[in-house]
């Protein structure tokens, strides 16, 4: 049973809003599709850190869950600024159980289960001017994050830690993310959003002040999830 990750999906198959345009993004569907089913198994569970589509509105999303519902393996999502048809979590559930969406489960002020291991994490944000409604928004989602680690502590769980947005980045840091994950003594981080050759050069990838973080997003992984089950049993 393994663990995987990738975030970044925009699938177009709800709304007609195909990534394609973009450099690097040809045929991805087909490729995500492709590079999944090869290395995922059934049993397996997969992380998808946000913009899972271009959906607006929660109806309008049943193709992607569709398409998701057909790949292999358990799929935890979490929230990205392009989720726009993410409603209460109640809303969300009962829409995919009168769907017939089984294999997805929803991280939102709440945690995964994951073996010993609890899923954790929440959207993020980021202020790169010091906004006033930007620090609001911050706040709130350190509050989350904060909560989603301490449900995984509570059940005994040790956290693992994905975002969408990211906590570090070469235009400063977001420091209440960064002092929720350091005083759960969080030691691996990873996130999604950033796109394209100079976003990916320019994103930070590695450790910083004791932290190991990996960018995730899916034109960064060529639309293959990535398998990170030996980076968690590391830290053992």
């Amino acid at each position: 049973m393994s663990l995987f990750v990738i975030a970044d999906l925009h699938l177009p198959l709800g709304v007609d809003k195909p990534m394609d345009i973009f450099k690097g993004w040809d045929n991805y569907v087909q490729r995500l599709e492709e590079n999944w089913q090869s290395v995922v198994k059934p049993e397996d569970t997969v992380v998808v850190p946000g913009d899972l589509c271009w959906a607006l509105k929660l109806e309008e999303s049943l193709p992607d869950f569709q398409f998701l519902e057909k790949l292999n393996g358990i799929k935890v999502l979490l929230k990205g600024n392009h989720d726009l048809w993410w409603q209460t979590m109640r809303k969300n559930e009962r829409f995919l159980s009168e769907n017939g969406i089984t294999s997805v489960r929803l991280v939102f002020n709440n945690c995964y289960p994951y073996g010993k291991y609890g899923i954790c994490g929440t959207r993020g944000w980021i202020s790169e001017n010091g906004e006033a409604a930007d620090e609001k928004v911050l706040v709130r989602e350190a509050g989350r994050l904060d909560a989603s680690l301490c449900m995984a502590e509570a059940k005994g769980l040790e956290p693992i830690v994905f975002l969408h947005y990211p906590p570090v980045y070469v235009y400063g840091d977001n420091e209440p993310m960064l002092e929720v994950l350091k005083r759960h003594g969080i030691k691996e981080c990873f996130y999604g959003h950033i796109h394209g050759k100079k976003g990916h050069s320019l994103a930070i990838k590695g450790e910083k002040d004791g932290i190991k973080y990996h960018l995730i997003s899916s034109d960064y992984l060529q639309f293959m999830p990535l398998d990170i089950t030996h980076v968690v049993q590391s830290n053992e």
